[in-house]
């Protein structure tokens, strides 16, 4: 039996299909090839096709069959990650009225920080666990205020993860813990957060059906089943989340547990089973995905924008000849410290735990003498490492006390380089897994169709690949105050 893994990025959509019984990976694909653009009519302003997404994930999926190493009729159920905090507008006809606003988008902070003064910091948080700031909601009201005609059209309001679902199905669905990370969810209450709707003027009729995560969201249309080789009515029975979904995939499940990303963004996720939240928001809480009324799973986010893309930025510009693997190599090559360079990898739009500020990146103290591609290839990792250490230092203080974060060996975790300045910058061991979040949607798929009877099952085949621990702490606490130092001249 088979499950179907579909990860819908920023950048680009991976597939792949998993063998339930093992939880190994059969074949795998990703589409496409080059990154997918970003529309960006305005500084600060972040928008994707939604119909692009729909289109890439046709491919991908057409390019994995054509591996042949599967049967694509033995696929069962499917599971879908999302790029989370999307804002995807469907008329009565399911047809998309706008570009979506993106995640990395920061129009709506405004009007997201009038709603947190005027609906009552205090209820906000105790509520809604956040402030509304710049997630979906906000989103929506910038559509509301600025494109009315837009608005008047509106027949449902989707997350990324609920518009491929219903391309796959037909049948519009969506989570509590898609609707917590766009802040409309009221956790005190376990409902729709009346005083979000009501600040806004939102009518609740534009929210689909609400279901569990791990749920049949729909089953597949035969026209889509022959356009993809698929069996027609399979269920799409898992939807959530990239930061969430990337947590279940490092079987982060269980209260005290951390997952951490070093993608485009960067991510730490800790599971916690209070409804705990950030007084200043700089850390976001959202329903995990085994979150339930009777039993608190809420996940704990820690988000930087500006981390692999900064890197991804500074191989464009300084060393495009260059692969990611011998631009680690090259840093390696240098001492921790980077010989007194320092970067800010902060441009990548407004960050959160920087309290919605717009630091954008900055390269300092340049000895035009000393300092070449590859002091600025170290510093970028080093840089990217200290931002994880401010956001830990933040929920550490919110009373997280981590002795170990799991995390997928890809992206940054590849660097030899950042993966030890991660671990000496603080001071915590890391457990590197074969971590792929379409990996992650297809076991998700399997404990939404009841193909495993429980998450042990669906992990009893994990394996550690690499412990990394601290071996230069006291070196990085030094360097990281001296970068700290530097990023709050930038925050007066």
């Amino acid at each position: 039996m088979l499950l179907l893994g579909i990860d819908v990025g920023t950048s680009s959509v991976k597939v792949s299909v998993v063998n339930a019984a093992t939880q190994q990976c059969v074949a795998s694909a990703q589409y496409p090839e080059t990154e997918s653009g970003i529309t960006s009519l305005q500084p600060g302003w972040a928008e994707q096709s939604p119909e692009m997404w729909w289109l890439h994930v046709q491919e991908a999926i057409l390019k994995v069959n054509t591996t042949k190493k599967y049967n694509p009729a033995d696929i069962s159920a499917i599971g879908i990650a999302y790029q989370m905090h999307g804002l995807v507008l469907i008329d009565k006809d399911q047809k998309v009225l706008r570009d979506s606003i993106i995640w990395c988008d920061s129009r709506a902070v405004s009007l997201g920080n009038k709603a947190f003064q005027e609906i009552g910091e205090e209820k906000c948080l105790s509520h809604l666990l956040n402030s509304p700031g710049n997630f979906t909601a906000s989103k929506l009201a910038w559509v509301k205020e600025n494109e009315p005609p837009v608005y008047e059209k509106i027949h449902q309001v989707l997350l990324p993860g609920d518009f491929i679902a219903m391309k796959l199905s037909g049948q519009t669905t969506t989570t509590i813990s898609a609707l917590s990370e766009g802040i409309f969810w009221d956790f005190s209450k376990h409902e729709l957060s009346k005083d979000v709707f009501a600040h806004y003027g939102f009518c609740t009729s534009v929210i689909p059906e609400i279901k569990n995560v791990f749920d049949t969201h729909g089953l597949l249309k035969e026209e889509v089943a022959r356009t993809l080789s698929l069996k027609a009515n399979i269920p799409v029975a898992y939807k959530a989340g990239d930061q969430q979904n990337n947590a279940l995939s490092l079987n982060v499940l269980q209260p005290g547990e951390i997952a951490a990303t070093a993608g485009t963004s960067g991510v730490i996720y800790s599971v916690s089973d209070t409804l705990a939240y950030d007084k200043q928001s700089r850390v976001n809480s959202f329903a995990h995905v085994n979150h339930t009324r009777e039993q608190n799973r809420i996940g704990v986010l820690l988000c930087i924008n500006g981390t692999g893309i900064m890197n991804s930025w500074v191989k464009n510009i300084t060393g495009n000849h260059l692969s990611y693997s011998q631009m680690n190599d090259a840093a390696q090559e240098i001492k921790p410290g980077s010989d007194g360079l320092s970067i800010l990898p902060f441009g990548n739009g407004a960050e959160r735990m920087l309290n919605n500020k717009t630091v954008n990146a900055h390269m300092q103290q340049i000895d035009l003498n000393k300092h070449t591609a590859s002091h600025i290839f170290r510093a970028v990792q080093e840089g990217i490492a200290f931002s994880f250490r401010y956001g830990l230092d933040i929920m550490r203080s919110n009373g997280l006390t981590p002795t170990v974060i799991r995390a997928g060996k890809a992206n940054l975790f590849l660097s030899d380089v950042f993966a030890q300045a991660f671990v000496d910058t603080t001071d915590t061991p890391v457990e590197l897994y074969a971590c792929d979040g379409s990996v992650g949607a297809a076991i998700g798929a399997g404990l939404g169709a009841k193909i495993y009877t429980n998450e042990k099952e669906a992990f009893v085949n994990m394996k550690r690949l690499q412990l990394i621990e601290p071996s230069n702490a006291s070196i990085y606490d030094t360097l990281y105050q001296e970068w700290k130092q530097l990023l709050e001249q930038q925050l007066i």
